[in-house]
């Protein structure tokens, strides 16, 4: 069955694909596999656990873009023959491909209980050992009953979903008695492929994760800046993720840097910076502590320092903007407050960001070789003789808000693929930005709807390695603790 697991799921299976995913042969062909497999990695099994118990999961909400195909597409350039068992050829999730495999995201009801690992491979018809690198990898959700269809769901696809959740089959599950429908249909990772899943359980199996090769290249015992009985301090490498993905736990600082100390409990993150960030991170060794560190972090005792290379220079003081609360990239952000701006209802909610420069002094732009070295992108800025360097005291902590921020101010980061082209078509041609300093007035909601369209179209992807962005410092309790990251990749 394929069913979004929530409205904003922008697309869902074909009929055709659909109901091959109800209608699984009766016959069952063995997988019978050794599920201890040998790993690039040295790794931790969780152990056997059936699947009605909740599982931790990350909760960080994200929109997925959905891409279903009828065949299972997970070759290689290296694999060019068919597997002996019938299987399309495929490489594993380990080790790393050098190319990112395009999004998909295939949702699944179980309509015969077995091993999950079985009933995936039959049902996408994917190699067993690829299922469980992407059991292992996180990237396999379950529910106990399937979320609601989106409004997009077919007439077949809405029939399904009513019939597993018929009120009186659900009364015949045991698992999930005492819970109401909104309980049962909570997503949690899957996390051994021996796991049971029972007739009328959700599947949503994301066939190609996010993937980190920049984690393999990293001399991850060189990143520590300090280690204590509560807490790791890392220099976090751009290109990475601090903790994880929804759909890939596996390649993340905490996780490589758990290995690289030998600990035996795994590293929590405490707090975020971008992928394309690097410098102070702050892991605790311990669940207490994490709620300790978050505590002081809503408190405001943590200070963070920034050093961010602009294109332009930036003004010394404190910069003020309102990010729109809308939880996708791009982070669009505007001078003014509710009650000065006619159309209120575009601004209404909208968060205070503030960042205080400290400093902003003139440096060369980098080379091409340093660029090179660190995959910086070359995103159109017309002059490359000078850029500059800022420290950044940031005052509120939202999502790209440096990033956002120096932009608007016609001064992106270097190397911001994402931030830097909508820079450089707001100066090209003043008024493109709804919400900058030359905003032109709409003489209606719908003009402005579409002009603010129009202006993320003009944004461009998320920065591939690294750009001009370093967490340079973090301190908390009165500097009592205090910790600096090396020195960023452009000097």
């Amino acid at each position: 069955m394929a069913i979004g697991a929530t409205t904003s799921f922008s697309s869902i299976f074909a009929s055709s694909i659909f109901s091959s995913l109800l209608s699984v042969s009766g016959s069952r062909r063995n997988f019978f596999i050794p599920i201890n497999l040998a790993r690039t990695l040295a790794s931790t099994h969780s152990p056997f656990k059936h699947i009605h118990k909740h599982h931790v999961v990350n909760a960080v909400g994200r929109n997925l873009s959905c891409e279903s195909t009828a065949s299972a597409d997970v070759s290689t350039s290296s694999s060019i023959l068919t597997s002996n068992n019938s299987y399309p050829p495929y490489g594993r999730l380990l080790p790393c491909p050098s190319q990112m495999g395009p999004p998909r995201v295939e949702h699944l009801v179980v309509s015969e209980g077995g091993p999950v690992l079985e009933f995936i491979s039959k049902s996408l018809n994917l190699p067993p050992l690829f299922v469980a690198d992407l059991i292992h990898f996180g990237a396999v959700f379950y529910a106990l009953v399937c979320p609601d269809p989106p409004r997009s769901a077919t007439p077949v696809q809405i029939k399904a979903f009513k019939k597993y959740t018929d009120p009186l089959l659900l009364r015949q599950r045991s698992s999930i008695k005492g819970k109401t429908i909104r309980e049962a249909q909570k997503t949690f990772r899957i996390t051994s492929p021996d796991e049971f899943v029972e007739t009328g359980t959700y599947l949503r199996v994301h066939v190609h994760p996010k993937r980190f090769p920049r984690c393999y290249e990293i001399d991850w015992r060189s990143r520590i800046i300090a280690v204590t009985e509560s807490y790791v301090v890392l220099d976090k490498p751009a290109g990475t993720s601090v903790g994880g993905t929804t759909d890939n736990i596996e390649e993340s600082c905490a996780t490589f840097a758990t290995r690289a100390l030998g600990l035996q409990a795994p590293l929590r993150t405490t707090h975020q910076i971008d992928n394309c960030t690097e410098g102070c991170v702050v892991l605790a060794r311990t669940k207490e502590y994490c709620s300790v560190f978050h505590g002081k972090i809503r408190e405001k005792k943590v200070k963070k320092l920034y050093l961010a290379l602009a294109a332009a220079p930036v003004s010394i003081g404190v910069i003020t903007h309102y990010m729109r609360p809308v939880n996708i990239a791009p982070r669009l952000i505007s001078e003014v407050k509710d009650c000065d701006v006619v159309h209120a209802d575009f601004i209404s909610g909208w968060r205070l960001c503030q960042l205080e420069v400290l400093e902003c002094r003139k440096v060369p732009w980098p080379n091409s070789i340093m660029e090179e070295k660190n995959n910086i992108e070359d995103c159109g800025w017309p002059t490359k003789d000078f850029a500059y360097e800022c420290k950044i005291n940031l005052l509120t902590g939202r999502t790209h808000q440096i990033r956002t921020q120096l932009a608007a101010c016609g001064a992106p980061l270097v190397g911001d693929s994402a931030y830097m082209p909508a820079a450089i078509a707001e100066a090209n041609c003043p008024g493109l930005n709804p919400f900058g300093k030359n905003k032109k007035e709409y003489t209606d909601d719908d003009a402005k709807a579409l002009a603010i369209e129009e202006w993320i179209a003009h944004h461009g992807k998320e920065p591939s390695v690294a750009i001009g962005l370093q967490a340079c410092h973090i301190s908390w309790d009165d500097g009592e603790h205090s910790y600096e990251a090396g020195s960023p990749w452009w000097r």
